[in-house]
């Protein structure tokens, strides 16, 4: 068993220090347990072996368009034999460049691992060691009508 969304649309990141902006769009996510999941059906009971888990899968693209780079990103699902949770592999491209200069692989919730066409590897980044910067976010006052946090402002205070 495992329910699937499909994310459609895309998103934009503004990196305000540099006045860049990105338009990314989003891999899909699967809450999974079909991998681990056994029906024993003595006497009409159901045993669960192993947790259930979320995992991320299918391609995603990072294009930037005052500098033309970008990055092809794929979102790797475990296979249902063996394998590992949370692969991507991602290759990214200098502009107007049909070869990559730079191809990442490992767990996007872990270390990722760059191989630059110099023949340089080296660690892309280890989420694990990522300091938490805060969001430089502006007054709800500021934001248009549709912008997440104001289109969603009641919500938010209602959970909270």
């Amino acid at each position: 068993m495992s329910i699937g969304v499909h994310n459609i649309g895309q998103g934009c990141v503004t990196c305000l220090d540099y006045d860049e902006h990105y338009i990314l769009t989003f891999p899909n996510g699967y809450g999974r347990q079909v991998n681990a999941v056994f029906a024993i059906f003595i006497f009409n009971t159901v045993s669960i072996l192993t947790v259930p888990w979320i995992e991320l899968g299918g391609e995603c693209s990072i294009n930037c368009s005052k500098t033309g780079y970008n990055a092809s990103i794929i979102f790797h699902t475990k296979p249902f034999y063996g394998g590992k949770k949370h692969r991507i592999t991602a290759e990214i491209f200098s502009p107007n460049d049909k070869k990559p200069f730079c191809s990442i692989e490992g767990e996007w919730n872990g270390v990722m691992y760059a191989k630059y066409t110099t023949g340089e590897n080296a660690v892309f980044i280890d989420t694990k060691k990522m300091l938490t910067i805060k969001k430089k976010v502006r007054k709800l006052e500021d934001q248009e009508d549709f912008e997440s946090r104001c289109l969603w402002k009641d919500v938010t205070y209602n959970l909270k």
